[in-house]
């Protein structure tokens, strides 16, 4: 399921994994060696995030509640730790060079659909067996 930067007319991922609780929030990305150019974690709510033990850079976007771009982080390093946006109410955490690509920009409106599961593992894994 997609989001979609709904200002620019352009796709920021095709597949979302929310991360709704202290434990999936906590662990986020940290089990991961990178992140699929289709992929996305969205972490709810939050208002600033780290990348301490992450593996890889990040592109972030901080949203209000009606998914609204407050600020945006273009690759996030791993070990730092994100300013806190008092305004937000969650963190889309998406690959390095995705807000290049999709032109995503402070006040732009997106619109994010979630996957039905809740691993992107396990969707990675199921687009590969419809593949064979």
């Amino acid at each position: 399921m997609p989001v979609i930067n709904l200002t620019k007319k352009t796709w920021l991922a095709t597949k979302v994994r929310k991360a709704d609780n202290f434990v999936t929030r906590l662990v986020g990305l940290l089990k991961r060696t990178n992140l699929g150019p289709e992929e996305a974690l969205w972490l709810m709510p939050s208002k600033g995030i780290h990348t301490i033990g992450m593996k890889f850079p990040i592109d972030v976007l901080f949203l209000n509640k009606s998914h609204q771009v407050l600020a945006l982080i273009p690759g996030m390093a791993p070990y730092r730790v994100s300013a806190v946006h008092l305004w937000g109410y969650s963190v889309l955490e998406l690959p390095n060079g995705t807000i290049r690509k999709s032109r995503t920009a402070v006040g732009d409106q997106l619109e994010i659909s979630l996957a039905e599961s809740s691993e992107i593992d396990d969707l990675t894994d199921n687009r590969l067996s419809q593949l064979g």
